[in-house]
């Protein structure tokens, strides 16, 4: 479960962020930011060197606070499954990312798997659909929604990219250390289980 503080710290950004959105008094324009300020300092929980950057990043949102959405490509082989190494830290993942302004998510996760393992895809079904903060995953400064499909390989050949340092199949009981971040090893043993049979319906928090 996330932590209080960092709920709390999360809950009065959004507040502020939608605030400014709709504050046409320039009073509760300062009080929004002064809440927004506020939330950057309580998730930084102490650490100066914190407080700059989540205030600039708490700044470029604008409009209604949502949950943002984060979309992973899962594309099994067998007993094998597709990860790409992140060159952020090293670790292993289902290729993904984040959904642009435009793009459906099955658009979004068919781009995002080409951008980082060279490897178009057709996107079969919706396999689940997370809360992140329902799961294991560290705590993010903002709430995210994590959609992962079962894609097929159409064409295309492991090839890294400026994101990613390696594209491998791992056997599903002998994976590599995982970006917990963004996928966890239970939920990789779920998905397999649900495109194992396709009869399952799409799960959900």
């Amino acid at each position: 479960m996330l932590p209080k503080g960092m709920r709390w710290a999360r809950e009065i950004q959004a507040i502020a962020q939608t605030g400014l959105s709709y504050a046409p008094d320039p009073y509760d324009v300062e009080r929004y930011e002064r809440l927004r300020d506020i939330a950057a300092e309580m998730m930084a929980d102490g650490d100066e060197s914190f407080i700059a950057p989540l205030r600039s990043l708490f700044a470029a949102e604008v409009g209604h606070a949502t949950p943002k959405v984060d979309v992973r490509s899962t594309i099994f082989r067998e007993d094998t499954i597709l990860l790409v190494q992140e060159a952020e830290d090293g670790l292993w993942t289902l290729p993904g990312g984040w959904v642009d302004p435009g793009e459906s998510p099955s658009e979004a996760a068919a781009r995002e798997t080409f951008e980082e393992s060279g490897f178009q895809v057709s996107v079969k079904r919706l396999l689940a659909l997370y809360d992140r903060d329902r799961h294991a995953h560290p705590p993010l400064a903002f709430h995210v929604y994590k959609l992962f499909f079962d894609c097929d390989v159409v064409s295309g050949d492991a090839t890294p990219s400026s994101e990613t340092n390696d594209v491998r199949f791992f056997r599903l009981d002998d994976l590599p250390p995982l970006s917990i971040d963004r996928v966890l090893p239970d939920q990789i043993a779920r998905l397999y289980a649900l495109h194992l049979d396709p009869a399952l319906p799409t799960e959900f928090d």
